[in-house]
């Protein structure tokens, strides 16, 4: 009886346990496997040592499309940031239909990131798409939101802001909503303005949030693939390449199976030195 209360803790917790070897440790390890051989899926491995990093430090391909995920975030992260917390300032004051407002923003993160994508697609175009036959039917020329290298990664910044942002409306209206209003009130004693109170009062409060908010803008800003393989296929002339959709090209297109891999362990490492870096920076501001 003894011993079988022993091991139960380690029976209740063994589920997880084997959910994390399965599918998180081992496609880990074996990724690490992967970046020391030459693998196409059909032919046995070959061992080729560091030359698959060796090619990475000199694919020129690959330092475009970090350079191309950079300028995305550059625009995603703040406007994601100021949008989503002017949206919830807004949405938590006593205003009317304040539920159904709520549930609209949210609505884009719940439908499937495909739909939302072919959706920007038919506003986008440079012919048929309605934003563009908005423009000349008041005389304005066309605006090739998709085709212009010099414009198209900030476009599919925009339509990635608006499909995520609900989210993060939400996470600040939590956020505001633990600010106690007893502060407001004698701020408002004091003779500050709004924009005192929300400067000295709401952001200080809300820190734990902006910084949370910051991470995952982050996080989901360099997972970038969806919106440029439906929308460019990474064009035009590289300039929407994102670094996750070069790595997918690098696997399932061209069957480099050991060369993503090494693609994609080093990519982890990046972000996980951004999102230390940005936890750094932050917590040195608070």
């Amino acid at each position: 009886m003894a011993a079988s209360k022993k091991w139960l803790p380690y029976l209740l917790v063994s589920p997880y346990l084997l959910f994390v070897v399965v599918f998180v440790l081992f496609p880990v390890l074996f990724c690490f496997f992967l970046t020391f051989n030459k693998w196409n899926i059909i032919a046995p491995m070959h061992f080729i040592g560091i030359e698959n990093y060796r090619h990475l430090f000199n694919d020129k391909l690959f330092w475009l499309a970090i350079y191309n995920t950079l300028k995305f975030l550059l625009l995603h992260i703040p406007l994601q940031l100021i949008v989503s917390l002017l949206l919830a300032e807004l949405l938590n004051k006593h205003i009317k239909a304040k539920s159904f407002f709520r549930a609209s923003f949210f609505m884009p993160v719940i439908v499937s990131g495909v739909v939302v994508t072919i959706l920007w697609q038919q506003l986008l175009g440079v012919d048929s798409g309605i934003i563009n036959r908005l423009l000349t039917s008041i005389g304005l020329a066309k605006v090739g939101w998709l085709v212009n290298p010099d414009i198209a990664i900030y476009s599919i910044a925009i339509m990635a802001t608006w499909k995520n942002i609900g989210l993060y409306v939400i996470l600040f209206l939590v956020g505001l909503q633990t600010v106690p209003p007893q502060y407001y009130e004698a701020a408002k004693l004091e003779g500050a303005t709004r924009w005192q109170q929300f400067y000295h009062i709401t952001l200080p409060m809300i820190n734990p949030t902006i910084f949370m908010v910051v991470i995952l803008s982050t996080i989901g800003g360099f997972s970038l693939f969806i919106e440029p393989y439906i929308l460019t296929g990474g064009g035009p002339m590289n300039q929407t390449l994102s670094a996750v959709l070069y790595i997918y090209k690098q696997a399932f297109q061209y069957y480099n199976m050991g060369y993503s891999a090494t693609l994609g362990f080093f990519y982890a490492l990046i972000i996980m030195t951004v999102v230390i870096l940005q936890k750094k920076f932050i917590e040195k501001e608070e």
